[in-house]
């Protein structure tokens, strides 16, 4: 079984949430938190702010951690285990645009309207512990 790490970030602004919009393995375009693979030699955090910034164009500061996710999935047909870092940040300067071809579209949403379009249980359970601080 293959293993794959990722990190990402729930970014939060005026009482709305970030989210993008990518298209999964099966081709669907989805909803989600920015997050990505960690590269060697970096940090989960360091990946996450890196990953952050190409998928949403804000730079962040990390407030802290907030959830490790787990699961699994197929990709071809082989197994793959998948673990997430996940941290709480703050955007404090927009310098860059979202990745074109890999992110469809990038937007800060009420927490009603991404409860509605997250559709990953990892996801939906952000936004519940992002809810309860």
């Amino acid at each position: 079984m293959d293993k794959e790490k990722s990190a990402g970030g729930i970014l939060s602004k005026n009482g709305k949430l970030m989210l993008v919009r990518v298209k999964n393995l099966m081709g669907q375009k989805v909803w989600t938190f920015p997050k990505g693979h960690i590269e060697k030699n970096e940090t989960p955090k360091k990946a996450a702010l890196r990953e952050v910034w190409e998928e949403t164009g804000w730079e962040c500061k990390i407030i802290r951690p907030l959830f490790l996710a787990r699961y699994r999935f197929k990709r071809n047909d082989k197994p793959v285990s998948k673990t997430v870092r996940w941290y709480l940040m703050e955007p404090f300067l927009k310098s860059g645009r979202p990745m074109a071809g890999e992110i469809l579209s990038a937007q800060w949403l009420s927490p009603k309207i991404a409860g509605k379009r997250l559709k990953y249980k990892s996801d939906l359970r952000l936004l519940d512990l992002w809810k309860k601080l």
